[in-house]
């Protein structure tokens, strides 16, 4: 059943309304970046950073979150500094949004999540650090995101570094392809893995430009072929870490939350901590460095596509 738009209407900011009234370009951001992706303050700090970046580049941002059981679309700084303070906050997913709703909550919105808000509200970009996607041993656990669904649900564009690279990307992609959503390389014809810029996988198609981009998904909507598509957006080159460095990280974070019982919605967080700590810190700067990159790109598409 869908939401509800009577009883629970979407709540812009003020710059996001004036953004719509005057058709200027937006782009979403996610809030589960902002609660569990890092820890305060960079978790702030990257929030409006990441913001700042997309109105540099010509657009908007809407940064999506719930609070006290509204659907925000844009946040005012205070609402931000509440997600950003309380690492407690639920991740929301769809599954989620009932619970959350009906008791007033504050929620972070996950990718999946976002998607759905920014799909309500008619925001075809969206950008992202990682997307999640199929885990390790998912054979056993059946540990697949809700991400990977909704892309093949949602009428958005999510512009990401690839998937978290410490999920079973080649997996990851056959979900993909069976879900119907184009995986996009920009300038490049391998699957990016988060913190580094290349796996032993390949992209769909490559495309140069945000306008190849836009032109793409002009295609596919305006045929009435619904869904989302994944734009792969390597890590700048600078930031890329050591493809070994990172996969000794993971195979330790996933021992240790392998012996400490972590799982479920806990997982990713608990693993992209221990892989900062493990990398001394430099795992935090090229997420944050993908992130900003990403929001580049979208902005560049948004208003490409107009």
């Amino acid at each position: 059943m869908a939401l509800s738009k009577s009883k629970y209407p979407l709540h812009f900011s003020p710059e996001v309304a004036q953004a719509r009234e005057n058709g200027l370009p937006v782009v979403a951001l996610e809030s589960t970046l902002i609660a569990h992706g890092m820890p305060w303050p960079q978790n702030m700090e990257t929030g409006l950073l990441l913001e700042q970046t997309i109105r540099d580049e010509g657009a908007v941002p809407a940064t999506i979150a719930i609070i006290k059981g509204k659907l925000c679309v844009g946040l005012q700084k205070d609402e931000m500094e509440q997600i950003a303070k309380n690492p407690d906050t639920p991740k929301v997913s769809r599954r989620d949004f009932p619970y959350i709703l009906a008791r007033e909550m504050n929620g972070a919105t996950t990718v999946a999540g976002t998607m759905i808000i920014c799909h309500m509200a008619g925001i075809r970009l969206f950008a992202t650090g990682g997307i999640g996607g199929v885990h390790r041993e998912a054979q056993q656990t059946f540990d697949v995101s809700a991400d990977l669904l909704e892309l093949g649900r949602s009428n958005v564009a999510v512009v990401s570094a690839g998937a978290k690279s410490i999920l079973d990307l080649g997996l990851t992609l056959e979900y993909l392809e069976t879900q119907g959503v184009p995986v996009i390389g920009y300038q490049t014809y391998d699957f990016p893995a988060f913190f580094t810029r290349s796996s032993d996988w390949q992209v769909d198609y490559r495309v140069d430009s945000a306008g190849e981009i836009a032109a793409m998904l002009d295609a596919k909507w305006s045929a009435g072929i619904d869904g989302g598509m994944l734009v792969a957006n390597p890590i700048p080159v600078r930031y890329s870490l050591d493809p070994q460095m990172v996969e000794e990280a993971i195979q330790e974070a996933l021992g240790d939350a392998a012996s400490r019982g972590v799982t479920g919605k806990k997982l990713t967080p608990f693993l992209l901590s221990r892989i900062n700590q493990l990398t001394g810190g430099l795992s935090l700067e090229s997420n944050i460095q993908l992130v900003l990159n990403n929001a580049r790109l979208a902005a560049e598409v948004a208003k490409a596509l107009g």
